[in-house]
Formats: structure tokens, sequence, C-alpha cells
């Protein structure tokens, strides 16, 4: 055995299942360990934010970490974007990385770089194995480092001699530390503060998204007619029917601060203090909390919001139940699509028990509405603002679950970053259903350029650094070369009759 097997057995004895990988020379020992261990599925992508953003997708519905390898520091900065939204979205994942042989680093070789640094900026741990005898601890540590609460990447960097190098020497799976129980001391503070309190706002985020946290928001909201919002954009937030059903924290700094005018307090499960999930914008605060308002925390991120949630409940909200969303479609729309149209379309005819990744960007205002009543389902959304990360996402959703039908809407823009992920869908014969709303823009910049100029500046909407025109995106011939059917719908009878072929 060498230190590469040793990895791959090391990680499947740990519980990891799958790896994503686009591999280079210096990983092709590990390639050739991962074919040879039993029990790893490996997956192939045509681009490391492929990779990466299919590990986040797959954490996010199978609660526990996918592994990714990628070929030294420029892979490493390929999968980057999709990284930083998995670091956002707190998704559990082991980062392997290639690296030179420890001997030939010295020689500084094209492509040697600060692999470390680069991984230490998005929060991770790293294990650096010197020899074959310490990579299967530093695998064992990595995994269980990825899976603790609430969630992390842990990168292991594998120099290629310390892969080749022989070794016997394995070490046991390691525990994961899971979410730190909530005192009851502070819960019944809290408590004490939404019985006096009207003003309070619950601000959900996390594993609150899910229904044991909705549930008892609901319950706490119906008892003291405290507002609840779930963060901007959820890593993976439960909905449908039969599922209470919460307005989310608005985008824009109007939007958000409109919704908490007059809180007092702000109450934060699983969340840190709200941000403008975009930018700073002229004029406004940078966070939607009122400046005389105090923020509490419940529960965070890496304790047991979902059971805080039902202390409190338990505490304040006796007897009382939840309000969920009935059971109800919107009617399905006629004429030319329209940014409400669409969604109407998705609500009618959502498969039972689907994934929705949403990365719609400036066209999917509609989709919470549309499918309040829609069959329960599962929404994961883009939760670090790096575009790319649709494709890759629904592919590691749709591996995590592959008995679920996963349905992703995506930009065009968006698309155009990660579309090569198309060829992983039909290599994998991936159940994935991806509807690509085209309007030929950034349309999101152009909602940020009325936010942010002043008087006298000039319109965007029709520059070439926006305007997606002039050399046309054929997205059904796209799809068609690498696999994966396609076609094209203007109409809101078109795409039904489409989306029903395609989830069929």
């Amino acid at each position: 055995m060498d230190g590469a097997r040793a990895l791959m057995r090391t990680l499947v004895e740990s519980g990891i299942t799958t790896l994503f990988t686009n591999p280079g020379t210096t990983e092709l020992h590990l390639v050739e360990a991962a074919e040879a261990t039993p029990g790893l599925r490996s997956v192939l992508a045509l681009f490391e934010g492929v990779a990466s953003g299919a590990a986040d997708g797959y954490g996010r519905i199978a609660g526990r970490p996918a592994a990714t390898l990628v070929h030294l520091g420029p892979g490493q900065g390929n999968a980057w974007a999709n990284f930083h939204n998995a670091r956002r979205a707190r998704t559990p994942i082991v980062s392997l990385i290639g690296d030179h042989a420890t001997y030939h680093k010295r020689f500084d070789p094209p492509l040697e770089s600060d692999i470390a640094a680069v991984a230490r900026a998005l929060d991770s741990a790293v294990r650096t194995p010197r020899i074959a005898e310490q990579v299967s601890s530093c695998a064992a540590s990595a995994v269980a480092d990825a899976a603790s609460a609430p969630g992390r990447i842990s990168t292991v960097i594998m120099p290629a001699d310390v892969s080749w190098s022989p070794t016997e020497t394995m070490a046991a799976p390691m525990p994961p530390t899971p979410a730190r129980i909530v005192p009851g001391e502070r819960i019944e503070r809290i408590a004490a503060l939404a019985g006096r309190d009207a003003q309070t706002v619950l601000l959900l985020g996390g594993p609150a998204c899910r229904e044991e946290g909705l549930r008892a928001a609901s319950r706490i909201a119906a008892a003291t007619g405290m507002p609840v919002f779930t963060e901007t954009s959820p890593a993976r937030l439960e909905h449908g029917a039969g599922l209470p059903d919460f307005p989310r924290l608005g985008f824009y700094p109007e939007q958000a601060g409109a919704q908490l005018k007059g809180a007092s307090h702000v109450l934060l499960a699983g969340v840190h203090e709200p941000v403008v999930i975009g930018f700073a914008y002229l004029g406004q605060p940078s966070s939607p909390v009122p400046a005389d308002a105090v923020m509490v925390t419940l529960a965070a991120p890496d304790e047991d919001v979902a059971r805080a949630l039902t202390d409190l409940a338990a505490i304040v909200a006796p007897g009382t139940a939840a309000t969920v969303a009935a059971a109800a479609r919107p009617a399905m729309p006629s004429g030319p699509l329209t940014l409400q149209s669409w969604p109407q379309v998705l609500g009618a005819l959502l498969p039972e028990d689907a994934i929705i990744v949403d990365e719609s960007i400036s066209s999917g205002q509609g989709v919470p509405a549309a499918t309040a009543g829609a069959p329960r389902h599962d929404l994961l959304a883009l939760t670090g603002t790096a575009m790319g990360m649709g494709l890759p996402l629904a592919a590691g959703a749709a591996i995590a679950a592959p008995d679920r039908p996963v349905i992703l809407l995506d930009g065009d823009g968006s698309a155009m970053y990660t579309i090569s992920a198309l060829w992983t869908h039909a290599r994998e014969h991936l159940n994935i259903t991806t509807i690509i709303l085209k309007n030929s823009s950034y349309g999101i910049l152009r909602e940020e350029w009325e936010h942010l100029r002043e008087p006298g500046q000039n319109e965007l909407h029709d520059s070439p650094l926006i305007n997606l025109g002039g050399a046309p995106l054929d997205f059904t011939g796209l799809a068609r070369s690498m696999g994966v059917p396609a076609a094209h719908a203007d109409t809101s009878e078109e795409l039904a009759e489409h989306l029903t072929r395609a989830v069929d």
C-alpha cells in the first residue's frame, strides 16, 4: 500500500463515498488509488469549479462530506468561487489538493504556489503529511473536522512523493464534534423577553430552516405574535405544502430595512448578525437592523438551533400548533413568458419530493410564492453570491439523492460560468432538469446600478459590459453537444410541455 491508497481507504472508512475531481499529473497516484478503492464513487468534472460546487450540493443534501481532488494551486484557484459559496453554506467538504514532490518544490516549478494560504482564506484547517505514515491520520482528522458542527471545508495537501511512498500505517476513523446544546438558562431568559416584548423579530438560518426548526418557530410566532424571517439565501430550506412558510429577509437594504422596521430586539437562530446581502449602497446602512435594536443570540451556528427553538416553543407556546401552508398550486398561466408567469408554471408542475437549486438571480423573485403550496421540496440557494453555482450544485444534489428529481433554475449569465457541468450531468445519468432563464444580460447588474447611480450618471442597460447580445448563446445547442436533451420555450404553454416531458 502507498500513501495514496492509505488516503482513499481512510476516507471510505470514515464515511466518504463520493469524490469529485479534475486531476492533474501530481494527482495520478491518487486517481489510481481512488479507482482501486471499493465503496468510493469518483466523478469527473471538466472544470475544478464544477467539482467544488458539486461537493457543496452533495453535502447540503446528504448532510455529510464528499471529497474533492484538484491539481495544485491553480486547480484550487479554479475551484475557489464555489468553495466560497460552500463556506458560506457551512457545507462539510474534504478538499484534497495535490502538490509537487517535497524535494521538487525548492526549484520553484511553474505550478508552485502557496496552497495552504489560499485554503486558510476559506477558514479551512490545513493538513500536509510529510511522510506516508502521516497520511491516514491526516485524512481521518480532516473528515471529522469537516463533519463537525456547523460544517466546514477541511484541506489535505498531498505532496506527490508522499502519495507514491509505501506505508502500512492506518488510523481509525474519528467522530465529529456534534452541535452544542444551548443552555437552558439562555432559553429561559429569551422566553421572558418574548413574553414581554412584542417588537422582537426572529431570524432563522442554517438547520433552523429545516422542518423541526420551522415548526417550532411557527409555534413561537403564533403564541407571541413575533414576526419570523429566514435568511436571504438559505443553504437548504424545506418548503412547500405542510410546512410553515416564512418570508426571506430582503436582498436590498430598503427591503430588509422595511421588514425589520420598529424591531427592538432581533433574535438570531442559527445565523450571525444580518447584513445587506449585496454591497454597500449610497446613503444606505450596511445592516438592516435598526440602530437602537438589540441583537440576541438564541443559538449560534455551531449550536443545536432546532432543539433550541423547540425548547423555546415548549416554554412560550405550550399546546400551540404550527401554521403550515395548505396544498395549493398556481393556476397554469398562458401566453408569453414573463417574470410572473414562469414561476407559476414551475409551481403548477413541480414534482413530488423535488430539490430546487435556485440561481435564477434577477429572474426568480416569484419562485417562493409560486411554490409555497406545491408538494414539499428542498430549496438550495446561492449562499455566497458567487456566480456559477447552479449547474455544479445540481450535480452534487442529484448524486446525493438519486431517487429525487432535481430542478435547476439558472440565469443565462450564471450558467455560462460552469456550463461544462452539463457534460457531468449527462455522463453520470443524473436526474436533473435545468431551466435556463435567458434575458441576454447580467440582469442583476442592471438592478444594482439603479441602487448605486446618482442623478446624472448614465444608464447601463445597453452597455456591452452588461448586455450579453452581439454573439448569440445557443443553450439548446450547447446542451445537446454535451449529451443533454434540450428545448426552447417562449410561452407558458411551451414551458409546461417541455418541463412535463423533462421531468417524466
